[in-house]
């Protein structure tokens, strides 16, 4: 059996490929932005999905590995994929929205809350593609007021 393909697939085909990424990130009100690096491998998993798979430095030290995997629900009309890192237990669920056709897809998920106090955040990962070797990932919190407040953006350069 072969799933019947979509333009919406063949959009997530444009990640596939070699990469090296620079993330810059807030480590907090008052403190400077921190900046980490590594390399991401984008495959494709048939013709229908694709997962990436990262290892690079971690803000404070050390190295982690991540897992994205990402696809399109055609009966559904909807992206979706995880997320999941060695740095944490937690596996990201996304439901993603597509906020430039073909451009830029903004995936949405709930997780814990950067205060530390248990509670449950609203977080949105946007992929946005600004040419065939250059890509971006920026992370945003939503905020109490109900604005969306960037705390990590990563530059991803295809080399292969």
């Amino acid at each position: 059996m072969k799933p019947d393909i979509h333009k919406e697939h063949e959009w997530l085909t444009r990640l596939v490929g070699e990469w090296s990424y620079e993330h810059e990130c807030s480590m907090g009100p008052d403190k400077p932005r921190e900046t980490f690096a590594g390399t991401e491998t984008v495959r494709a998993i048939g013709d229908a999905w694709i997962m990436a798979e990262g290892t690079g430095e971690m803000p404070g030290g050390g190295t982690a590995q991540t897992v994205l995997t990402l696809g399109y629900e055609p009966e559904n009309k909807r992206y979706v994929g995880t997320w999941f890192g060695s740095m944490m237990t937690r596996l990201w669920v996304y439901e993603a929205k597509i906020e430039e056709p073909f451009r830029r897809l903004a995936l949405h998920s709930d997780g814990p809350s950067f205060s530390g106090d248990g509670s449950i955040a609203s977080y949105k990962d946007v992929i946005e593609i600004l040419s065939d070797d250059h890509r971006t990932f920026t992370s945003y919190m939503l905020d109490a007021g109900g604005s969306w407040q960037e705390f990590m953006t990563g530059h991803y350069r295809r080399w292969k």
